[in-house]
């Protein structure tokens, strides 16, 4: 447990909670404790599935900009890789990882949220990249995986232009994956994710890995990777049970292996 980040478990579902405050900056420490936070989620048989949270007045309004006007060229080229794997480490948490978002998730707020599989925002929420406004780009995963949610043109509006969406624009362009009164955020990303708690965690950590690796393929390239999944989850116990339950017509009891 860090002093910024922690990970809190209950009922099968894994919490990381950011509680920087004001406004959860996301400075060098931020960024180390959410890698341990994911390594964590990731290791815990007992976790199923993520939410990642700021708390109920802001999720992560960017990067600590104190830390950062203080950095030269020389020292964030050696930074720039560990801040980018930082974000991507929760992405690489092979379970369904939900973003609730409240408040404001810009810059580096903004990149955490689009490295969740999905985002749960607040019908007051604001979201964006501003980081052209002090004469930057996003460094960690916003100028990618953006362009892939979005797609380029909108992605490139967001990016070039610094400004902000509101929550039903956010919907409208597929930022946003439901939208709900600010005080309900937590327990509906709770609720998205509570039906995979005990569920066929070898599928399921071979589709995430089958959406998201094939992304960066061909199709062809794709379609063997999906191929190669597909194919090892005969190896699993759940394989076994699921099928086997569908031909007595019974609910699976699937055991993780």
């Amino acid at each position: 447990m860090g002093d910024f980040v922690r990970l809190e478990i209950k009922d099968g579902i894994g919490t990381i909670r950011l509680e920087r405050p004001p406004m959860n900056a996301l400075n060098k420490q931020v960024q180390e404790e959410l890698r341990q936070a994911a390594a964590e989620a990731t290791a815990s048989s007992d976790v199923y599935a993520v939410v990642v949270y700021g708390g109920e007045k802001v999720f992560a309004a960017g990067a600590d900009i104190k830390e950062m006007a203080e950095m030269s060229y020389v020292d964030m080229s050696a930074r720039a890789a560990d801040l980018s794997s930082a974000l991507g480490a929760i992405s690489r948490i092979p379970k369904p990882v939900v973003a609730a978002i409240t408040g404001y998730a810009l810059g580096g707020g903004c990149e955490l949220a689009l490295a969740c599989d999905w985002r749960v925002v607040a019908d007051n929420a604001k979201l964006g990249q501003p980081e052209i406004k002090l004469g930057i780009i996003p460094g960690a995963g916003g100028t990618q995986r953006l362009a892939r949610l979005v797609g380029p043109a909108k992605a490139k509006d967001l990016i070039m232009s610094g400004r902000m969406v509101d929550a039903e624009e956010a919907l409208r362009i597929g930022l946003a994956d439901r939208v709900v009164p600010a005080e309900q955020v937590y327990e509906a990303a709770l609720e998205l994710v509570k039906p995979y708690v005990g569920g066929p965690v070898q599928a399921l950590r071979a589709a995430k890995l089958a959406v998201d690796g094939g992304l960066d393929m061909d199709l062809a390239s794709g379609l063997n990777w999906e191929s190669q999944l597909f194919a090892g989850l005969f190896a699993t116990d759940d394989r076994a049970e699921g099928m086997a339950a569908f031909v007595a017509k019974r609910k699976p009891g699937f055991t993780g292996r």
